[in-house]
């Protein structure tokens, strides 16, 4: 399995994963960091569609997020294999 990692040292603050992603995963930071930016942060990641089925299907599903993100800070990283996962099924 995957799951998104945003790179806090990479990310600007910009938001604009927040605008383009299609399952709305990310929400705007709320509290700043060491460098006094407001990371957005990972609100129901379980709703991609890429983080799920990227390793069923073996390709990209989606990929909104990391493509649009002008300091590259999105990216998807191997979840430990056996780990506890919340699935979210909607009608």
């Amino acid at each position: 399995m995957m799951k998104l990692f945003i790179d806090e040292t990479r990310c600007k603050g910009c938001n604009i994963c927040t605008m383009v992603c299609p399952y709305s995963i990310f929400t705007p930071g709320d509290t700043p960091n060491r460098r006094g930016i407001y990371v957005p942060v990972l609100d129901r990641p379980e709703r991609c569609t890429n983080c799920r089925l990227t390793y069923l299907y073996g390709r990209q599903l989606c990929g909104v997020c990391s493509m649009i993100c002008p300091d590259q800070a999105i990216s998807w990283i191997a979840d430990e294999p056996y780990s506890a996962r919340c699935v979210v099924i909607e009608y």
